[in-house]
């Protein structure tokens, strides 16, 4: 007798996934979400925090919109100071199980936000991944980041907007 039973649609998705994709992936690691990092690093939520121990246990991968998502959590929705997001930080970087992308430029990121906090962890890791591939100044509205010596702050008077295409500026050194 056949049984009707209906099948869990994650389960369904999953093996049509797999199916789609035999072979592919045997050898790549799989990635992590912001919420996953927050699990990890928050835990005010046990089942999800041992949920998210239990997926990253075989290795996981943290890209570098992933991780400036999570100190923006950090510091916005649960009011980390930026010592305790720094100390996040490289937490995930000394993380048996994580491998997070381009970890050489987050880490010297690391250096300067906990030197200069007011910046942000975010505005260091652009400044730094923009240093690292040869492309600066970095052109910035914010003064503060604009004050660093490797960014330069955008004067508005300096832009010429002629039928809605940038035509041209110039950089003030702050």
């Amino acid at each position: 007798m056949r049984s009707f039973r209906k099948e869990d649609p994650f389960q369904s998705r999953l093996r049509k996934f797999e199916k789609e994709f035999a072979g592919t992936f045997e050898s790549v690691m799989q990635a992590v979400d912001t919420n996953v990092l927050v699990r990890l690093l928050v835990r005010d939520n046990g089942d999800q925090a041992e949920l998210a121990e239990e997926f990253v246990s075989q290795g996981a991968w943290v890209a570098h919109l992933v991780l400036a998502e999570t100190t923006w959590v950090l510091d916005s929705v649960y009011g980390r100071t930026p010592g305790q997001v720094a100390d996040a930080i490289d937490m995930l970087l000394r993380h048996e199980h994580l491998t997070l992308q381009d970890s050489d430029s987050i880490e010297r990121a690391l250096e300067v936000f906990r030197k200069k906090p007011g910046l942000g962890f975010s505005d260091c890791l652009v400044l730094e991944i923009s240093r690292k591939a040869g492309h600066l100044p970095l052109g910035t509205f914010d003064r503060n980041l604009g004050k660093d010596g490797w960014s330069y702050t955008i004067s508005l008077a300096g832009i010429l907007m002629t039928s809605g295409y940038f035509c041209g500026g110039f950089f003030q050194r702050e």
